[in-house]
């Protein structure tokens, strides 16, 4: 217990020193209506990653833990948005997600355990990605300014996880709501995303030229 408390206050998120940075370039929904957007960092969302084969006794050993199932094709993501769930990335490879709680040492080992004599792998991952959040009104046409990937409704709904790029990061992009988009990039470009996107956006804090 100690040890985690000591963990809690010592670490800290790869844009943890932008969050002003990014509180300075929200665009206000309130204010602003159908230009709103705004990011910020969840900090220190659990992240581990799985694999397993759908349909598999290994797959059934790890939803069992979780409670929920695993993707079973591509841009899939099973569970709850708001809590925890799965992003599929790979036919066998998975990132079980949970952002209603902070990660704590451990957090991988009952999965781990579930495993032991099946084929699979479980390893907390949550230092390898920051989480940033986009969202509001706005926040489509934010990503679209660098991301090749088609993402009007039709073709990434609510709910799509993909392996893509947001100007030269490579990301995981998730429609976790309907105008709400969580990017993972590797925390060492953390930083670089943060300002790319904070740059995207300057455009939604003036009127609109018609």
């Amino acid at each position: 217990m100690a040890e985690n408390l000591m963990i809690r206050t010592l670490r800290t998120t790869p844009a943890a020193h932008l969050t002003d940075l990014m509180e300075a370039a929200t665009v206000s929904v309130t204010v602003d209506g159908e230009r709103g957007v705004s990011l910020r960092e969840i900090a220190f969302a659990v992240q581990i990653g799985l694999r397993a084969e759908p349909g598999t006794a290994s797959a059934a050993a790890l939803e069992a833990i979780m409670g929920v199932p695993l993707p079973t094709g591509h841009g899939q993501s099973t569970g709850d948005a708001q809590g925890q769930h799965v992003l599929w990335l790979a036919p066998d490879e998975f990132l079980a997600v949970d952002v209603s709680r902070q990660q704590v040492p451990g957090d991988a080992d009952a999965l781990a355990q579930a495993l032991d004599g099946l084929p699979g792998q479980a390893v907390d991952l949550s230092a390898n990605r920051a989480l940033l959040e986009l969202s509001g009104p706005s926040a489509r046409w934010v990503l679209e300014k660098g991301c090749p990937a088609d993402l009007h409704p039709r073709a990434f709904a609510v709910g799509t996880a993909i392996v893509t790029q947001l100007g030269p990061v490579p990301v995981i992009l998730h429609r976790s709501a309907e105008t709400e988009f969580r990017l993972y990039p590797r925390a060492s470009f953390a930083d670089f995303l943060v300002r790319w996107l904070v740059d995207s956006m300057v455009e939604f804090r003036q009127e609109e030229v018609l």
